[in-house]
């Protein structure tokens, strides 16, 4: 019996949410400890969340180039099994008339 594989899309938006929530917990820690000035007045968290989106990007653009070229993979030939779909069944629709 074999497993199936998850979805590439699935799996890079999964370690996307991990590095960001890696970086978020990075900055919330160097907020606290005064390595990087705190925010404005109440808003901390949005800065630290801020912070943690900025870190994340590059980082993610980066380590997850192999899954996103797995996900664009698996995207276009979703979308060429779509096309053909769609182009048998106008086929189909022109023979009958």
């Amino acid at each position: 019996m074999s497993v199936a594989k998850p979805s590439a899309m699935i799996r890079y938006t999964a370690l996307r949410l991990l590095i960001f929530v890696g970086c978020f917990l990075v900055a919330g820690v160097a907020v606290h400890f005064g390595l990087i000035p705190s925010g404005l007045g109440g808003s901390n968290v949005a800065w630290v969340i801020l912070l943690g989106l900025v870190l994340s990007a590059p980082l993610s653009y980066v380590l997850l180039r192999k899954q996103r070229d797995e996900m664009s993979a698996q995207i276009v030939s979703t979308v060429d099994r779509t096309k053909a779909r769609l182009d048998a069944n106008r086929t189909r629709e022109d023979a009958v008339q």
